[in-house]
């Protein structure tokens, strides 16, 4: 993905998570993100499901990481089940998939490493690997992925504990040190610090969710902050 990389190097990615807010379309809310997003300076965007791909794709020429939600047994995320999300994904318009790179085995039994060497047999177009360690980063690179990402590292079933995560720089770091291919940061970026501290250690580029895109999250932060004080 020659081109790509230029394009998202070195820069900030947004991630569209929009499914918190009730009683709006989804897809409005998507679009209306991914402008503001665009209007700020964002190199790309991280889009979930393939109607939000297909809506933004129609606003927005920057490039989109497209990837579909599903779930493990244990109820932890599993980032784009299928060789046919793939397949919709890049038919809706994405420029890179994300898929899920860890060890784990998948509900259909296929660990993450054989499902992503199926992925690469069959699709040409860029993918994307979400990994939580070291190792899973370096196979999947090896397996032939066009970017390695730090998703994963860190997250937990429980999702509300992996909240406020920190970034996991020494994975960024290790991962840039011993790869040719582009190590995305993503996973636990809170401030603009954090995002340059990324970027210095060696990482291509960094993907911002949460932090802007999770309006009742952030709006909870302040809340327990000033809530904090008068507990006691």
């Amino acid at each position: 993905m020659p081109d790509l990389r230029d394009r998202l190097s070195p820069g900030v990615i947004v991630s569209l998570i929009v499914d918190e807010i009730d009683g709006f379309d989804t897809r409005d809310l998507v679009c209306a993100f991914a402008c503001a997003a665009e209007r700020g300076g964002a190199v790309g965007l991280r889009v979930e499901g393939i109607a939000a791909v297909t809506a933004v794709r129609e606003r927005t020429n920057l490039p989109i990481v497209g990837f579909v939600k599903g779930t493990y047994p244990d109820g932890s995320d599993l980032v784009t089940p299928d060789l046919r999300d793939i397949e919709a994904l890049f038919a809706a318009g994405a420029d890179i998939v994300a898929v899920d790179a860890t060890k784990r085995k998948r509900p259909n039994g296929m660990d993450g490493f054989i499902f992503f060497e199926e992925a690469r047999k069959r699709f040409h177009e860029p993918l994307w690997a979400d990994c939580a360690q070291f190792r899973e980063g370096i196979r999947a690179a090896e397996s032939g992925a066009d970017a390695v990402a730090t998703t994963l590292a860190g997250c937990v079933v429980d999702a509300a504990a992996g909240e406020h995560r920190l970034p996991d720089f020494e994975l960024v770091h290790d991962l840039a040190s011993s790869l040719l291919i582009p190590v995305i940061a993503e996973g636990g970026i809170w401030t603009p610090e954090d995002a340059v501290r990324a970027v210095t250690i060696g990482a291509y580029a960094v993907v911002v969710g949460s932090a802007i895109t999770r309006p009742r999250l952030l709006t909870r932060m302040f809340v327990d902050a000033v809530g904090s004080l008068y507990e006691g």
